[in-house]
């Protein structure tokens, strides 16, 4: 189904070959990619090793634009210098916290005025559809701050990022980073019946995900097979290269993709793109498309992958062992319990959704219409939500037919929302197991609070099979064993003017004159320290799973409501995870605030004196707190993972190493020290024990990439070594001014 090279290979006519057996130079070599000459020519520095690029344009959501927006302005921003798309599509239900959501609508309109920017009222589409229908363009690159930018069956290169790196590129920065590998995914066969995107993806990442096989690597994706998907089919196994932790992907183009740009009236936007011959590649994917089956991502991760077929013969011990893996990983003493869903054999779940960028597809949607035609989704617990991703796929589904089949069937059309991947809309009940057509599962996500006893799980499979156990009354059920007939290849029309008459387009006609329209829950970001001579850090969480996602830093769902609040939000961090984060942070930086003013506390005087430490290195010493976490980080690009620390007083993390590179970015553009450790390290210390790190601002501006430190515990003191490697010169200097926001003042005076 799905085969692994760790070697090199290089392409001979079109044929991937192992490159140790071939003796042709590789430097030239790599330079014959897709990927290697689009980065090329976003590149401006021209360095072997590390990539400066400017983008072509950017997009951000409405839980993340007013914080670029906000940061943006305090370092100097007068106007967007390249097209900056604010869609609102996150914080479109309005139903939390009173007037706080519309009032960051108007303030993103009134933004987009101001600066010159394209803005996407809320319901009109979600982000990543309106990038692919109307941004996208063989060849460019598109920095979002949703970590499902991907566009690369477009011919676009797209990469998600925190809310910090869309600011860089908005004041005529560039984004940094280490020239990736580049893995060749080689497509063969054709999908059979019943298999649709979301299966191949939910595959993909099984193979790769754990064994971390293409962590921050740039997927390439050619082969025979290609031809034999057409463009919905496409986009949803690229949107979900994301779980893979790749950095970016793209993909060879075609007939199918010049007719995609052509229905969009774009055609001029259409370019082709392939491989040059003798292109080495660093590692390499084999896909048998032909040999995929339905499949399920069981609860928590996109990777957790099992055919359907697998899941219904064994659905108990596979679900008893996602219950005691649960154990491991839930708080609160919740009980997850997914064996009480088998009766007389069968696996029942309770709902089926269907959304967004990845589900939300015309063709996913059309094809589970076809499979739910005539049929009923019962009128018992079960129940299914579609929701479009855009308004003009919206008005194809109502002129077909296929919108009227399926409300027929009792589903349920819902708006243009990206909720249900969030935990935002159609919130499961307590204990209740959904099977979703979206992006992710992770815990703490879908409306789960653990800490509060609440617990729901996510199971992802495929529109198609979603459908099937639809027909089947919510009974676990494969597309591939239903007889459908599968809908003709839809000859798409896409029509432009729903956005003519409702998107603002403002690029190039910034009024600087115009008022920022900001509600009262929109608030200024706190003044943040600079790096001091030393550093004490208090561990005010220490996590042990073996990944930390985002969602479980800063939870997603009703919080969202309060992402233009940076005080209000921070209230939340960890709130799933650990409870007590947010209190330990408090007090840490009440302690920070009156060593500031010149009162020491007598608790840290107390450190110190255990330390072996003379009271006066307080002058020089920054007090912070810290979290321990394996493995930081997972899945969404949201800035606001690594900011809420810092409006806390957060100084650093440490961890053994960071699950993607934007979150690292994170914690870098705001400030905070991104410590590892080596893996060989056994970190046995708790919260309220105490790290202190001397002379680090010395270490950062000398590049020091081992820094050692002293922990002080109930037990007595340690040493420990902190790491601190592959800082840029610019990533340095951000650190020592304490944000990128203090980084852009300092440069601005």
């Amino acid at each position: 189904m799905i085969k692994l090279h760790k070697n090199g290979v290089f392409l001979n006519n079109g044929v991937p070959e192992d490159a140790s057996r071939l003796s042709e130079d590789i430097s030239d070599a790599r330079r014959k990619t897709i990927a290697f000459s689009i980065l090329e020519k976003h590149d401006i520095s021209r360095d072997k090793d590390i990539l400066r690029l400017k983008f072509d344009s950017l997009i951000s959501h409405d839980i993340t634009y007013v914080g670029v927006i906000q940061t943006a302005k305090g370092s100097g921003l007068t106007s967007f210098p390249i097209p900056y798309v604010l869609t609102n599509c996150h914080n479109s239900l309005c139903a939390v916290g009173g007037t706080i959501n519309e009032d960051d609508h108007v303030f993103g309109l009134s933004a987009a005025k101001k600066y010159g920017g394209i803005y996407v009222p809320a319901n009109v589409a979600v982000i990543h559809q309106y990038a692919r229908e109307m941004m996208s363009g063989c060849g460019r690159m598109i920095l979002g701050s949703d970590s499902h930018t991907r566009y690369g069956a477009m011919g676009t290169m797209g990469i998600g990022e925190g809310g910090p790196e869309i600011v860089k590129q908005l004041l005529s920065n560039t984004y940094d980073v280490k020239r990736p590998e580049i893995v060749l995914v080689y497509l063969t066969g054709k999908p059979g019946h019943g298999v649709g995107p979301h299966d191949v993806a939910i595959a993909l990442c099984g193979a790769v995900y754990d064994n971390g096989f293409v962590k921050n690597k740039v997927l390439e994706f050619i082969g025979p097979g290609i031809r034999n998907l057409p463009m919905d089919f496409r986009i949803g196994i690229d949107v979900m290269t994301t779980e893979t932790a790749c950095l970016s992907s793209v993909w060879e183009t075609d007939g199918a993709v010049e007719e995609y740009f052509a229905a969009h009236g774009r055609p001029e936007d259409y370019k082709a793109l392939s491989p040059q011959d003798g292109a080495y590649y660093d590692s390499m994917i084999e896909i048998n498309l032909g040999a995929i089956e339905p499949m399920a991502a069981l609860p928590f991760h996109p990777s957790k992958a099992y055919t359907i077929r697998e899941l219904q013969a064994n659905a108990g011990d596979i679900l008893r062992q996602v219950e005691l893996d649960a154990e491991k990983t839930l708080s609160g003493g919740v009980k997850l319990r997914l064996t009480d869903k088998l009766v007389n054999g069968r696996l029942y779940v309770d709902q089926g959704v269907i959304a967004g960028c990845a589900g939300g597809m015309y063709d996913n949607i059309a094809e589970a219409s076809a499979i739910l035609k005539g049929c009923s989704v019962g009128n018992g617990y079960f129940s299914l939500s579609v929701y479009p991703p855009s308004i003009p796929v919206n008005l194809e589904l109502i002129k077909n037919g296929v919108q009227q089949s399926l409300m027929e069937s009792g589903a349920l059309f819902k708006s243009c929302f990206c909720g249900p991947c969030f935990g935002a809309g159609d919130v499961p009940s307590n204990n209740a197991l959904s099977i979703r057509h979206t992006t992710r599962n992770f815990p703490n996500r879908e409306g789960s609070k653990p800490s509060d006893g609440q617990i729901s799980s996510v199971m992802l499979m495929d529109a198609r099979s979603i459908a099937a156990t639809a027909r089947n009354k919510g009974i676990l059920s494969s597309a591939a064993d239903i007889d459908y007939k599968e809908p003709e290849p839809h000859a798409y029309s896409f029509d432009r003017s729903v956005y003519e008459k409702r998107v603002y387009f403002g690029f190039g006609k910034a009024d600087g004159t115009a008022e920022l329209k900001m509600g009262p829950n929109i608030a200024e970001w706190p003044k943040i320290p600079a790096l001091a001579e030393n550093a004490l850090l208090r561990l005010a969480s220490v996590i042990q799973d073996e990944v930390t996602t985002t969602d479980e830093l800063i939870p997603s769902g009703e919080t969202s409501s309060y992402r233009s609040n940076p005080i209000k939000l921070a209230s939340f961090t960890l709130s799933r995870r650990d409870p007590r984060y947010v209190e330990r942070a408090k007090e840490t930086a009440a302690l920070e605030a009156k060593r500031a003013e010149g009162e020491i506390p007598d608790e840290l005087l107390t450190v110190m004196k255990k330390l072996g430490l003379p009271a006066d290195t307080l002058k020089s010493t920054i007090v912070s707190s810290a979290i321990f976490a394996k493995k930081p980080g997972d899945g969404s690009a949201r800035e606001q993972a690594a900011s809420c620390q810092r409006v806390l007083g957060g100084g650093a993390n440490i961890c053994y190493e960071f699950a993607t590179k934007r979150y690292r970015s994170n914690c870098i553009n705001w400030g905070m020290l991104p410590f590892t450790i080596d893996k060989s390290t056994d970190f046995c210390y708790e919260p309220d024990d105490w790290i202190f790190v001397p002379g680090i601002r010395k270490a950062v501006e000398a590049g020091a990439e081992s820094i050692p430190a002293k922990v002080l515990t109930k037990h007595g003191t340690a040493d420990i070594t902190l790491n601190l490697t592959g800082l840029t010169a610019d990533e340095k200097e951000i650190i020592l001014c304490g944000c990128l926001m203090n980084y852009y003042a300092a440069h601005k005076n």
